[in-house]
C-alpha cells in the first residue's frame, strides 16, 4: 500500500542534507557510540542499504523501484541502496554517451594504466557518484584496441591476468579531435543544467508555503 509522504519542512528543502543526517543519527544508534565522534563508521551495506530506501519510502510515500519517476532501469543502483550514485553522471559516462571513451583515452596519454586502475580512477573522480564497471570498461578497451587507439599487452604473458595499455600516436590525435568537439558542448550542458537547476530552486520556494501549511 503506498504511504502517504511525510510533509517536513527541513527535509523538503534538502532532501540530501537530511538524508546524511539521518544517516549519521542512524550510524551512531547503530555502533552505541564506541567510535571517534567525528567520524562514525559506516555501518554494513545491507544495513546501510535499508536505512537508504526506508529514508526514501518516508520521503516520497514510495519505495525506489516502485516511484513513477525513480522505477527507470537509470535509476537502479538507488533501488539497491546506493544512495552516493548520481544518475546524471551516469548519463553523460554511461556506455553511448561519448564522454566515457574521450575520459579513458586522457587517463591514458599521460602513462600506461591497467583496466582496474581506469575504473578506480573514475570512481574517485566522480567521489563515488557513478562507478565504471568491468561489463562497461573492458569492451571499451577492447573497441578502442580494435581502433588502433590504444596498444595491450599483458603484464605477464602467460598468466595472462593483468593487461596493460598505452595510448597510441593514433589515439592521441584522436584525444585532440574529439576533445574539439566535446569539451565545448559539455561546458553548455553545464550551463544548461545549472540553469534548470536554478530554476527548480526557486520552484522551492514559491511551494515552501504549501508545505508549511498541510
Amino acid at each position: 500500500m503506498k504511504q502517504k509522504p511525510r510533509n517536513h519542512k527541513k527535509m523538503f528543502r534538502d532532501f540530501w542534507r537530511s538524508w546524511r543526517e539521518e544517516h549519521r543519527r542512524w550510524r551512531e544508534s547503530y555502533h552505541q557510540g564506541e567510535f571517534d565522534s567525528d567520524h562514525p563508521p559506516p555501518p554494513p551495506p545491507g544495513e546501510a542499504a535499508h536505512i537508504w530506501r526506508d529514508y526514501f519510502h518516508s520521503f516520497t510515500g514510495d519505495w525506489p523501484e516502485h516511484h513513477w519517476v525513480f522505477k527507470g532501469r537509470r535509476f537502479t543502483p538507488w533501488h539497491q541502496g546506493d544512495e552516493d550514485y548520481n544518475p546524471f553522471v551516469a548519463s553523460a559516462l554511461s556506455k553511448g554517451g561519448g564522454l566515457l571513451p574521450l575520459y579513458v583515452l586522457f587517463l591514458l596519454s599521460s602513462q600506461p594504466r591497467y583496466g582496474n586502475e581506469i575504473m578506480t580512477m573514475i570512481a574517485e573522480k566522480t567521489a563515488g557518484q557513478w562507478n565504471a564497471n568491468p561489463g562497461a570498461i573492458y569492451p571499451l578497451m577492447t573497441l578502442l584496441e580494435n581502433q588502433a587507439l590504444i596498444q595491450g599487452k599483458w603484464e605477464d604473458p602467460k598468466k595472462r591476468t593483468v593487461r596493460i595499455y598505452n595510448i597510441t600516436e593514433l589515439g592521441v590525435q584522436e584525444l585532440i579531435r574529439i576533445s574539439a568537439i566535446m569539451i565545448p558542448k559539455l561546458r553548455q550542458s553545464i550551463v544548461v543544467l545549472e540553469n534548470i537547476a536554478d530554476d527548480l530552486d526557486s520552484a522551492e520556494f514559491r511551494f515552501e508555503d504549501q508545505t508549511s501549511d498541510e
